[in-house]
């Protein structure tokens, strides 16, 4: 039995099919996969999120200390509540997990994935040194994510006028205190939306309250093809220890300047971006039958071969689509060996759905 969220009991009564994600029993599913995508792309749903960890770093150099952990840059948080993206290196330039970092007045709130949250405060504690830091684990928050083109204005009619206010005043990437609620214009979709973190008592109440008032709940197999759609990464598939964000479609979340930031991973990818990356990741587009899946070969005549990192069937596009590691030199061709089969590929930037429109 793996870890539950607060909202467990309400997803069985609500006929999910439960799944182990990253050591937690959650939601794949409450019936169609492929309406619950839809459902986001045209309207709104609701995500149980919960199993994502929450971290609070505090203290009088935490400023000081991020910008010497982060790949990114936290001194461009001018405002609080502004956010950016960033993932954490190690000495070698692999990704020990990405993140969204929200500045707060208090100090800076990172939200950091479900499965690798035991492994990132190990690793966020051993490079505290004589930092003057605090790390403080929120444990005792839940968080729900309602995504897509409605869902700031459903949600702001079932709020008090107040939050509605806040609601209807946040920016993209932005995220801000409500008494003991975080409200944050974020997501992991590529639509609009919400992602609010609450006192854990709280939780079942508002998500009842939002299946009442007819947002559907969403389950982790949708949000993994809406995801994909966007061109987000997957930690464990697209990115990891393993490979550097050179390579991962993350040189943009960088912070190259000013020149003297010391971060962890620096020197490890100025010498790979000095010689020159290998690899690259691409998206792929299949435009014959079949399903594109994380592992298969891909092959780019005359360059050499790559391989998928998460692929599926996109409902929106009625196409499969892939996230795929090949060789830099790759131009717009590629096959794939799908059951011992060579299968014509598409190779495009990875981005395939933004916003409910379609990009290639």
């Amino acid at each position: 039995m793996g870890q539950r969220t607060p909202l467990f009991d309400l997803h069985l009564a609500l006929g999910a099919k439960m799944v182990d994600f990253g050591g937690w029993d959650m939601p794949l599913h409450y019936g169609s996969q492929v309406e619950e995508h839809h459902q986001v792309r045209r309207d709104c749903g609701v995500f149980d999120v919960s199993h994502m960890n929450v971290i609070d770093v505090v203290g009088r150099q935490a400023r000081t200390w991020l910008r010497y952990l982060l790949a990114n840059d936290v001194e461009k948080l001018k405002t609080p509540g502004r956010a950016l993206y960033s993932a954490m290196l190690d000495e070698r330039g692999g990704v020990i997990d990405d993140m969204i970092v929200y500045l707060t007045p208090e100090g800076y709130r990172l939200v950091v994935n479900a499965a690798t949250g035991v492994k990132d405060l190990a690793w966020m504690q051993s490079q505290l040194g004589d930092f003057d830091v605090q790390l403080i684990a929120r444990s005792e928050m839940a968080m729900l994510a309602i995504q897509g083109p409605k869902a700031r204005t459903r949600i702001a009619e079932l709020v008090s006028s107040a939050r509605a206010e806040l609601i209807h005043q946040l920016k993209p990437f932005e995220g801000l205190d409500d008494g003991d609620w975080f409200i944050a214009r974020t997501g992991y979709t590529g639509e609009d939306g919400l992602e609010i973190m609450l006192p854990a008592e709280e939780a079942q109440r508002f998500f009842n309250e939002l299946v009442g008032a007819g947002i559907s709940p969403i389950g982790l197999g949708a949000r993994d093809t809406l995801r994909l759609e966007a061109g987000m990464n997957l930690y464990g598939q697209d990115i990891g220890e393993h490979v550097s964000p050179l390579a991962s479609n993350m040189a943009w979340s960088i912070a190259w300047e000013p020149a003297d930031r010391d971060f962890i991973g620096r020197e490890a990818l100025e010498s790979e971006r000095a010689e020159g990356t290998a690899f690259k990741l691409v998206g792929l587009v299949l435009e014959e039958r079949g399903v594109l899946r994380a592992h298969q070969v891909v092959r780019v005549a005359e360059i050499g071969e790559g391989e998928i990192t998460s692929g599926s069937f996109s409902p929106t596009l009625s196409k499969s689509i892939a996230l795929a590691r090949v060789p830099m030199a790759t131009a717009d061709r590629a096959e794939v060996e799908i059951r011992g089969k060579w299968y014509p590929v598409r190779v495009v930037q990875p981005a395939f759905v933004r916003h409910g429109k379609a990009l290639i």
